[in-house]
């Protein structure tokens, strides 16, 4: 994926300079690539090869790192760091880190919506349609809105444990569900697959979230690459608040069995995706 991105950015080089460097610094140089491993991995499972994947696991990921760089700015989360390295907003500034966000978004979209993401015009507009509803206000972004007012921003905030998971869904899960699905479109997988792996990214999607929220409260911030302890500090809506560390772990081991249960009509080769899934349960970082 690195590769991929590196040419994606290299064909981009008449873009002014210092807005190029931002956009590299907030996609390149390291990460988990969970989101393009997925969209990969599920088009192999579905029979297509890699690299007929790769444009679509690049858009998904660079709308996953324009969501980072605008979620660490002082007006969200406020992080200085991200993967071991400073910010955008740090590395460069403010005004920067916005429109390097603002590029990496709309890259997002030139890229999966390009002759070379799929030779269909009909999976092409399906796959720029997921991504939009995956990243937009019933996505990404509402799931980002609900966040910050889980934080009493705007009023005190006070969420039941559904309410936090329906929150996740959208901030965390519904990005990392479409980049399941978008595997199996790409491979033009039936409704039944389809289906299944529909099941699959949403039990990942949620259960990531809530690992990323057991790690927070236990680790330290050389291993995450990034602050740790900040949910508890900004008052944030998480599962171990609500629930504590052996309810939110509960819950998440029970998403981990769901997500493999979903593929229980596959042999071996979707032992990729299995491993994905008990992954995404006991990271470390």
């Amino acid at each position: 994926m690195e590769t991929t991105l590196t040419e994606i950015f290299n064909r981009r080089s008449a873009a002014p300079p210092r807005l190029l460097a931002a956009m590299r610094h907030a996609a390149l140089g390291g990460g988990k690539r969970l989101r393009p491993f997925l969209t990969v991995e599920t088009a192999a499972l579905c029979g297509a090869e890699a690299a007929t994947a790769l444009p679509t696991a690049a858009a998904i990921e660079l709308l996953h790192c324009y969501s980072l760089a605008h979620d660490d700015l002082p007006a969200m989360d406020d992080d200085d760091l991200r993967r071991g390295q400073p910010t955008v907003h740090k590395a460069f500034d403010e005004a920067t880190a916005i429109l390097a966000g603002d590029a990496l978004l709309t890259l997002a979209f030139e890229v999966i919506a390009d002759a070379g993401a799929h030779p269909s015009p009909d999976v092409r507009a399906r796959l720029t349609l997921g991504l939009a509803r995956a990243g937009g206000m019933t996505g990404m972004v509402g799931g980002q809105m609900l966040d910050l007012a889980a934080e009493g921003r705007w009023g005190a905030a006070r969420l039941s444990p559904d309410d936090i998971l329906h929150l996740q869904a959208l901030k965390t899960g519904a990005l990392l569900a479409f980049a399941v699905e978008a595997g199996g479109l790409v491979a033009g997988a039936d409704a039944d697959v389809q289906a299944r792996l529909a099941r699959y990214g949403k039990a990942v999607g949620g259960a990531f979230q809530i690992a990323d929220d057991i790690l927070d409260h236990e680790a330290d911030a050389e291993t995450l690459g990034k602050r740790a302890g900040k949910d508890a500090e900004k008052g944030k809506g998480t599962l171990v608040t609500a629930l504590g560390l052996s309810g939110a772990r509960a819950i998440c081991d029970e998403l981990i069995d769901g997500a493999i249960a979903a593929l229980d009509c596959f042999g071996a080769e979707a032992d990729m995706l299995r491993h994905a899934a008990r992954f995404v349960g006991a990271r470390r970082s």
